[in-house]
Formats: C-alpha cells, structure tokens, sequence
C-alpha cells in the first residue's frame, strides 16, 4: 500500500486559487482498471481509489501517513512566477516587440 502526497495546482476553471493551500494524500492502484465488456465502463475493485485525504500541511499528511504505516512519496509543488506587467508598459518605447497595428 503506497500513496502520494502532493499540493494540487488550480483547475483552469478557476481564477482563484481556492483549496490549493490544502496538501492531499492519494493511494495508488492496486490493480489495473478493468473495462466492462458489454456496456465498455472503466471500473475497479480496489476501493482505496476512491480515497481522498486533505491536510493542512505536508507534515501533518507525512505524519499521518507514517503512523498509518503506509509507504508514500511527496511530490513537492512546482510555483509558477510570473512577471508583472502593467498596462502602460504596452506604450513604452524601449519594449521589446516592435509595436505594430
């Protein structure tokens, strides 16, 4: 039985970035998904899939995890840094695409 733990990144569907402070802890398959042969649904018997757990904080979901006895891994957030561009920088005259119409 093992798992990761990770901070998931937003959705594109979000312009906030709600519960992405959370940490998760996630079971990896077992077993293979099997597909149904008459209807063609994806399905699987390993139940802990279905198993979500949210955490504060890395050290809370580690923790957990050790006193659980369950094997994991962490998967550490990669933070996107952008640059921050105001408005007026499109008009100035050293920018660095010609400006063009």
């Amino acid at each position: 039985m093992s798992a990761k733990i990770y901070r998931p990144a937003k959705t594109a569907m979000q312009s906030g970035k709600a519960k992405t402070n959370l940490w998760v802890l996630e079971f990896d398959p077992e077993r293979p998904r099997t597909i149904d042969p008459i209807m063609g649904y994806t399905s699987s018997s390993d139940m802990r899939q279905q198993v979500r757990l949210t955490f504060e904080s890395r050290e809370l979901a580690v923790a957990y995890a050790e006193r659980n006895g369950i094997d994991y891994r962490v998967i550490e957030p990669h933070d996107a840094t952008r640059k921050k561009v105001a408005y007026p920088d499109n008009f100035r005259f050293n920018r660095i695409q010609p400006w063009t119409h």
